[in-house]
């Protein structure tokens, strides 16, 4: 596995609050993680930095290369929920943390298997020869109005509430996260991503980007380009695993 990953303040924000991980776990194991940070300047980098820090080092600390598929799910959704009362902790011991939270995103890659867990808006695709997938579904009020008949998908995009997040990590005591499970082949893609991306490009945008470009490696550049000649109103970041 080949993986890459760039976070930029967009062309408006002075402070990034995006926070990316991507960290081997064995030899065919790789885990990667996007959360974007929210809470003001003073606390949206910490929410983002310190969920970050406590899902990889949870997920490190129980991994073991022989876990079936059951383990997994469990040492992922421990993950988060730890990441969750860590940043909830925080944020009701100091008053200058006070409402901050994270959106969460994050994909263990074992082989032929990967398992994505997620919360909030930040995003996992799926991307290969055939075409792009959205993984994640986002925990957002657009979602859920778009899913009750109420916006289409195309009025969605660009609707005034569109930012309103109904999940994140540590702003309640606990939290649900989603979990999904995919077949992943040598040649596939896996692009992790904030809002920052997302709301800039739509998904044939970003297929045509990560199949077509000729070097890969610098594919997470190509998509920050293009979110930046756009405006970038919010920080971007995206992580991208070729299997």
């Amino acid at each position: 596995m080949q993986s890459w990953g760039l976070t930029d303040p967009g062309c408006v924000r002075k402070q990034n609050q995006d926070t990316y991980q991507i960290e081997q776990l064995d030899r065919s194991s790789l885990l990667c993680i996007v959360c974007d940070g929210m809470g003001g300047a003073k606390s949206g980098n910490i929410a983002s930095t310190l969920a970050v820090d406590v899902f990889v080092q949870e997920v490190k600390r129980s991994w073991k290369p022989m876990m079936d598929q059951e383990h997994i799910d469990q040492v992922l959704i421990s993950a988060v929920k730890l990441a969750n009362f860590t940043v909830f902790d925080q944020a009701q011991q100091f008053e200058e943390f006070d409402g901050m939270g994270t959106t969460l995103v994050a994909a263990l890659i074992r082989g032929k298997k990967a398992t994505v867990v997620n919360v909030g808006d930040s995003r996992a695709y799926g991307i290969d020869q055939e075409g792009i997938q959205q993984i994640t579904r986002d925990h957002s009020l657009v979602q859920l109005m778009v899913d009750r008949g109420e916006l289409t998908p195309e009025m969605a995009k660009t609707y005034p509430g569109k930012n309103f997040i109904t999940r994140a990590i540590g702003t309640e005591t606990t939290i649900l996260c989603d979990i999904f499970h995919l077949d992943v082949a040598k040649g596939d893609f896996l692009l992790l991503c904030s809002d920052g991306l997302s709301n800039m490009m739509d998904d044939q945008e970003i297929l045509f980007e990560v199949v077509h470009g000729v070097n890969k490696q610098h594919c997470c550049k190509r998509l920050l380009d293009i979110a930046k000649n756009r405006g970038a109103p919010d920080n971007v970041t995206s992580v991208l695993v070729l299997i």
